[in-house]
């Protein structure tokens, strides 16, 4: 392959979403979008905060931990797009550029859920860049992640201009690369520097974050991948076929095997904890939640077990329902997450009689759902008018001289 290809025409293939199925889903995502922002507005205007079953005691609630999702999904993304664009590993290059705009979106809509939590979504615009607190943590979260999505929109232009390995893609590549570890590090750290909550305080949580961002992100871009061709692996181009039946599901298989043990020896720790604020937390909060179980048993260890199976990773529908459970088992391990960490209460610890009960409310919910649903309305345009299954055109050249090369048979 040439050290630059710069200039070459973009590779088309079979785009299910550009034909009358994009429009349609198109129209109900937009609906479900405008019903939410409706209902949200409605609400956080009449009653403000108080319409969130947060208070100062919990502070924290599903709308955080929904940023929390998507900005980490958005950097496991970016972290997959570097694989091709920074390291060389070509065979990566089918779902680069899908990677590159879905960590664009997905991190543009958590943004969005998370400026509607503030309350004075404005305010934000002068008082963070004006008061400059650089000893806060979240000062920097802010300046990390403006800076991420500056170079996924810079990487993003120079593969659309079909820059693939230019000197300059290259560099934008690995400051994007740089850019994602320190937003998603930094993120962690607002977390696992807070010891007045112990279940939180953790100096290892920005490889934990790393890790299972990278999971939820391979999740994402294996349903998307599918939803754009119809969920027909064989209206794929024979290079996306390949790294779908080859390296893709083992990385899959190998990062949900990952995240479980983190989580597990998390657990452990915990459970073994002569600190009854991280003790208390495990045992009374999230292994007595039957929601958490279920998230742990049917969103992380089924799967696990079924992408260890050679005969069944392969196969699409096996892809597609592990990715959804996936899906599902992390979003809720961000919410148990975040609630967790603030359901003993602050500066009165075990004393009090009981941890802190919270559910999300109607206002809050509409706000998850307008995350989603933005992300995906962004999502079908950019398929519709950005042709996201761009490659270099060598690569699909050589490998539509051996379709689907290494593919089992009857996997498609």
């Amino acid at each position: 392959m040439s050290t630059s290809m710069k200039g070459m025409k973009p590779t088309t293939h079979d785009n299910a979403i550009q034909g009358p199925l994009g429009w349609g889903l198109l129209v109900i995502a937009a609906v479900v979008l405008l019903a939410s922002l409706g209902y949200a507005f409605s609400q956080l205007i009449a009653s403000g905060h108080t319409s969130f079953n947060t208070n100062s005691a919990l502070p924290w609630g599903q709308p955080i931990a929904t940023y929390l999702y998507f900005a980490l999904a958005s950097s496991g993304l970016g972290l997959i797009a570097s694989l091709p664009l920074v390291f060389g590993f070509k065979q990566f290059y089918p779902v680069a550029k899908r990677c590159i705009f879905l960590a664009f979106i997905v991190l543009i809509s958590g943004m969005s859920v998370l400026a509607l939590e503030l309350g004075n979504v404005f305010r934000m615009l002068w008082a963070i860049p004006l008061n400059l607190q650089v000893q806060s943590a979240m000062f920097w979260m802010g300046v990390f992640y403006a800076l991420d999505l500056l170079f996924l929109l810079w990487k993003f232009s120079k593969l659309q201009g079909g820059e693939w390995d230019s000197k300059t893609a290259k560099q934008v590549g690995i400051a994007s690369f740089i850019g994602v570890l320190l937003a998603s590090g930094n993120l962690a750290l607002i977390f696992g520097m807070m010891s007045m909550r112990p279940f939180w305080f953790d100096a290892l949580l920005p490889i934990y974050f790393y890790f299972t961002g990278v999971t939820s992100g391979v999740a994402a871009l294996v349903f998307f991948t599918y939803l754009a061709h119809g969920f027909q692996r064989d209206r794929m181009p024979p290079a996306l076929q390949t790294l779908l039946t080859g390296a893709l599901p083992k990385l899959f298989a190998a990062l949900i095997g990952g995240t479980l043990l983190f989580i597990t020896v998390r657990a452990i720790t915990g459970l073994y904890s002569n600190n009854p604020e991280i003790n208390l937390v495990w045992t009374d909060y999230l292994f007595a939640s039957p929601l958490y179980n279920a998230a742990l048993l049917l969103g992380l260890l089924l799967p696990f077990l079924v992408m260890l199976s050679t005969s069944l990773r392969n196969r699409v529908g096996v892809q597609l329902l592990v990715s959804c459970l996936v899906f599902l088992g992390l979003f809720a391990e961000r919410f148990y997450f975040v609630v967790g960490g603030q359901v003993v209460p602050l500066f009165k610890g075990t004393w009090m009689p009981n941890l802190i009960s919270y559910s999300p409310s109607a206002t809050e919910w509409s706000l998850t759902l307008i995350g989603w649903s933005l992300c995906f309305v962004l999502y079908l345009l950019g398929e519709k008018f950005l042709n996201l299954g761009d490659m270099p055109r060598q690569m699909a050249e050589v490998s539509a001289r051996a379709p689907a090369a290494g593919a089992p048979a009857g996997t498609a």
